[in-house]
């Protein structure tokens, strides 16, 4: 009875949320485990806003004392608090956020970490980085991009934020689109869903009846009208199209006065044309998924993603004859009861009997790769290697389902991003001349403040009666980054100035912003639903606008 009355409580407490990510959602979330290097402004705000929908534990990783300017910015430290460990006192007080989430602090820096214990940062499911010099962090993404762990980089500078994700190979499985198309087939119905719209008679029906019937029934028998005018070929142009529209219209039935009847079906089915007809293919980003590398050459490393994929693609040209799995759902539409849930069970039906296919794919290419088939493990976020089979039949059924949907995020690494011979970033900073630059000018301007940093031990304008003089040494910076990338200076000297004046300061509004905007990539990655970011994003707070760029 108490756990029953625990989960009552549970999906209550995170109902929004669940309807976002369902079930599965929230138990990949409540079953991570989350790292933050820093307990910073920026850091105690993103793992604020993780805590509330319910990660199973933190740990923050932070060797500093609370000073003054901690206690000015952050709402997770107080004044009393001066002087003792910022990790356990964050800890603390996050801690009382949620009584679901477990905290932990550790009272080293990452840099020690890495040094002494490089494996301590792989028993996470994402880590989360904020403030950490430039060395430590090439080092932390080295250890992480070796293990497939996902690493989010995070920054306030000023009016400037900044966020920067790290993944080897991140696969989406439910991207949850803005705009979808219905699955629904009538280019090349299948046989069940054939048997059943042709067992129907529109001109023998009685009134009811006529104005209930499903408007994929209507839309269905008079496309065939069409077709059988036109060689078979479904319209595809505006005039073909608004040709079955005069169809569908003719066909509304008339009182004894010859006026047309109010059918709001045939009006549904006249809407549909331009929607219901978009020829069913596989998307351009399924095929590359198909041709990829990784889906051709199988073996017992494989992920289950990818043998999914290759599960997918045998079906497709197989039991498929050339389309992905039936979705297996229908929208709404006036209709009686029956019609409309006969309707239903078919696409269900259809979708079920693809799901199997499927399924039985994967399990084949499992054996036939050697690997064996645990029996009873619930669920996986996906990711687990060697362990074919460890997947359950829903997040098969889930997968097919979202066949059409899947997308994979493939970021470069820390090191090559900051390789002097990065031809991504030589091309992004060749266009920054102009009066009003693209934002990617603040990251160029986060790169030299960083080398800054490395040569000064300081930030630039950290010391008020020293802004001026860092000004020049800030150029200084930014021209040797340029020429390390081979390309012409081109930023201004009013962007300079700029951040010489924000003097490192984090401001707590910016870092809230940045906070909640990095919290839903980390809850993205965690989740595996919905796309994240590719692979920078950045923040200008002064004009309110923001660039996301794969650098």
């Amino acid at each position: 009875m108490e756990k029953t009355k625990e989960g009552l409580d549970k999906n209550n407490k995170y109902d929004r949320q669940l309807r976002l990510w369902g079930d599965h959602g929230q138990t990949a979330l409540e079953t991570s485990r989350v790292c933050l290097i820093n307990a910073t402004a920026t850091g105690t705000e993103i793992l604020k806003n993780l805590i509330l929908p319910g990660i199973g534990s933190f740990t923050v990783v932070d060797s500093c004392k609370i000073q003054g300017e901690d206690v000015g910015n952050n709402f997770f430290l107080s004044k009393d608090a001066i002087g003792q460990s910022r990790a356990k006192v964050a800890t603390e007080l996050l801690s009382e956020l949620n009584n679901d989430v477990t905290g932990d602090f550790v009272e080293e820096s990452a840099e020690s970490l890495l040094e002494s214990n490089d494996g301590f940062f792989q028993q996470f499911t994402v880590v989360i980085a904020t403030n950490l010099c430039e060395r430590t962090l090439l080092k932390l993404g080295k250890c992480l991009w070796a293990n497939n762990i996902p690493l989010l980089v995070c920054r306030c500078y000023g009016f400037i934020g900044y966020i920067r994700l790290v993944i080897r190979e991140h696969a989406v499985i439910e991207s949850h689109p803005d705009s979808a198309h219905e699955d629904l087939r009538l280019d090349r119905p299948f046989p069940s869903l054939v048997k059943y719209l042709d067992s129907i008679d529109l001109s023998c029906m009685n009134k009811k009846d006529h104005c209930h019937t499903p408007w994929l029934v209507v839309l269905y028998k008079y496309l065939q009208e069409y077709k059988a005018k036109h060689q078979g070929q479904i319209p595809k142009v505006y005039k073909e199209k608004n040709e079955l529209k005069e169809l569908i219209k003719a066909g509304i039935q008339r009182n004894d006065d010859g006026i047309m009847e109010e059918e709001e079906n045939f009006d549904e089915a006249v809407k549909a044309v331009n929607t219901a007809l978009i020829p069913t293919k596989v998307p351009a980003n399924i095929e590359q998924l198909f041709e990829d590398p990784d889906c051709e050459n199988l073996n017992a490393e494989s992920s289950n993603f990818w043998i999914l994929v290759r599960s997918l693609k045998e079906f497709v040209a197989n039991e498929g004859k050339g389309a992905l799995p039936v979705r297996g759902t229908i929208p709404d539409m006036t209709a009686d009861s029956e019609r409309y849930i006969q309707l239903q069970r078919i696409y269900h039906n259809q979708a079920d009997t693809d799901v199997a296919a499927v399924s039985r794919r994967y399990h084949d290419l499992v054996q036939s790769l050697g690997l064996d088939e645990p029996v009873g493990i619930p669920t996986s976020h996906w990711r687990c290697k060697n362990r074919a089979g460890c997947i359950s039949e829903q997040e098969i059924k889930t997968f097919c389902k979202n066949a059409a949907f899947l997308r994979l995020v493939r970021c470069r690494s820390l090191e090559e991003e900051y390789s002097p011979q990065s031809e991504k970033i030589k091309f992004q900073v060749q266009h920054l001349d102009s009066e009003d630059p693209d934002d990617v000018v603040f990251y160029v301007l986060l790169r030299a403040v960083d080398s800054f940093y490395d040569t000064h031990s300081s930030y630039p304008g950290w010391y008020a009666d020293q802004v001026e003089a860092d000004v020049h040494k800030l150029k200084g910076c930014l021209t040797k980054l340029y020429h390390e990338w081979g390309v012409p200076c081109n930023i201004k000297d009013d962007y300079v100035h700029e951040m010489c004046r924000y003097g490192a300061s984090e401001l707590h509004t910016m870092s809230a912003f940045i906070g909640g905007a990095a919290a839903q990539e980390a809850i993205k990655v965690i989740t595996r639903q919905f796309v994240p970011i590719n692979n920078t994003f950045i923040y200008n707070a002064m004009k309110q606008t923001s660039v996301t760029v794969e650098l």
